[in-house]
């Protein structure tokens, strides 16, 4: 169905949710909203005249909103929901209001465990170079773009696609992009099998006439691959130049954006693809140079919040500054994961020279008193790792600090911990 002309937002901020405002905003609707507090995307929406309250007040709702969207991290007892009920506003969450655009739009779809956002972009970038002028929606700021969305066509988008509570399965794609499957939001997914079930139910939704990049001689996709109807395109074979991004991860998701985006176009010619990759800036918050400390040592930062994204970007930045010392301060984010994937983070974050540990950022869930960074770091210990706990960001600031020159620092994590690498950066 076609959205309505006034549309307010709670949780605004969050990195779909401030694409999708954009998108709304591209279309002619009137668009506001409030998020729990000021950030990068906020300041975003803000310079594009995205009427924004940062703190959730029921006041704020205006009274002529026809449609509320709701980020899935906002509970139904938030009070703008609930107010929004009183004044008998229709709610959408934002994967169900995405489904719905999606559906009007030929649609390519980004998905898998690590590096949907980087391929997404790169995807974009690919397709804006081409002169297809790609409606997207990435999961970071793109440089590139400065911005997470990028503004093009009323029926080309290009999306990026979680899985966590079947999200993926609201999207409607011609083509789908799978990068990897590997276990992770274990709130909801049991166990691999759950997970690859969700992945089945996309692959199947793909049509006949559409297509499924991926690497169909992977074990764990291909058992996800098994009821789907529309051809396989293997990206693995693609060729790519060097990239402005560090590590082989990098490359593979470069593989995919341009087996992507030859199937979307199969005319599309080498050299355009080819050229845009070699042009991508990369995104808000992957690898990401911040600066220096002012005792000499190199600060990046880096979305990593799982073992294995962990594992493959200190083995990067090993290949990239050889010979460095390696600092990594990690956000462990949400209970669970750090619970259900214990050993696996003992064993990446054992990989640095050090891994300083913050407190659990619990995002959606209750504190759970039986894990924490504490237990974590004896876990590193116990894998031979050297790893220190330390309960505030003003404690893991003091300490990098400390770092001198031929020290590579990266501050990890899907919670706020870049903000430790902007206060120490020069």
């Amino acid at each position: 169905m076609p959205l309505p002309g006034n549309i307010y937002m709670v949780g605004i901020g969050g990195i779909g949710m401030s694409a999708l405002a954009q998108l709304l905003l591209a279309r002619g609707k009137t668009v506001s909203g409030s998020d729990r507090e000021e950030s990068p995307t906020v300041v975003l929406l803000l310079e594009k005249g995205v009427h924004v309250w940062v703190g959730h007040d029921q006041c704020n709702i205006p009274a002529d909103t026809q449609l509320l969207i709701y980020s899935d991290a906002v509970p139904s007892s938030n009070r703008e929901r609930e107010r929004a009920k009183e004044m008998n506003i229709p709610e959408m969450s934002y994967f169900t209001a995405l489904g719905e655009i999606s559906k009007q739009m030929r649609t390519i779809a980004v998905a898998g465990t690590h590096g949907k956002t980087t391929t997404t972009g790169m995807l974009a970038k690919i397709l804006e170079y081409s002169e297809k002028e790609p409606t997207a929606i990435v999961g970071s700021i793109v440089r590139d773009f400065g911005s997470n969305f990028l503004e093009g066509r009323e029926d080309l988008l290009v999306v990026e696609a979680c899985e966590y509570r079947d999200h993926l399965l609201e999207l409607n794609p011609e083509i789908l992009v799978i990068t990897n499957i590997e276990l992770d939001h274990t709130d909801y997914f049991p166990n691999l099998e759950a997970l690859q079930a969700t992945f089945r139910k996309a692959a199947a939704k793909v049509p006949a006439h559409g297509c499924i990049v991926t690497n169909p001689y992977d074990p764990v996709i291909a058992a996800a691959l098994s009821e789907a109807t529309a051809p396989i395109l293997d990206y693995t074979t693609q060729t790519v130049p060097e990239l402005h991004q560090i590590g082989e991860f990098n490359r593979m998701n470069a593989r995919a954006a341009k087996a992507a985006a030859r199937a979307a176009f199969p005319h599309l010619q080498e050299e355009y693809t080819d050229r845009a990759l070699l042009e991508f800036q990369g995104s808000w918050r992957r690898f990401e140079y911040k600066g220096e400390t002012p005792q000499g040592a190199l600060v990046y930062d880096d979305y990593a919040h799982h073992p294995t994204a962990i594992q493959k970007t200190v083995e990067a930045a090993r290949e990239h500054f050889p010979g460095w010392r390696i600092v990594v301060a990690f956000h462990p984010h949400t209970y669970s994961r750090t619970r259900s994937l214990m050993k696996e983070f003992a064993v990446a974050l054992s990989l640095p020279d050090v891994s300083i540990i913050a407190p659990i950022y619990a995002a959606r869930e209750a504190a759970d008193p039986a894990v924490s960074n504490h237990s974590l770091a004896d876990a590193v210990k116990q894998n031979a790792g050297v790893a220190l706990a330390l309960d505030s960001f003003d404690a893991i600031r003091e300490r990098l600090l400390e770092e001198k020159e031929n020290t590579l620092i990266i501050t990890m994590g899907a919670g706020d911990i870049y903000k430790v690498a902007e206060q120490i950066a020069d």
